[in-house]
């Protein structure tokens, strides 16, 4: 699913720098350049960091 449009941002793009490393909305802005034109995908930019974070804290307490 397209999270920006401004720049063809998807979700699993999010999701693949996530995996790499990068854990925060500013992390995936430098990367990506999300939210950084009309920002209204920051929000649910936001939300698929955090999900991945709490996904990847409940997979290392494991």
């Amino acid at each position: 699913m397209y999270v920006c449009i401004c720049r063809q941002i998807t979700d699993n793009q999010i999701r693949d720098l996530c995996r790499d490393g990068i854990s925060s909305l500013s992390g995936v802005r430098e990367k990506l350049g999300v939210a950084s034109e009309c920002g209204k995908c920051g929000q649910q930019a936001r939300i698929i960091v955090n999900e991945f974070n709490k996904k990847a804290l409940f997979v290392d307490a494991a």
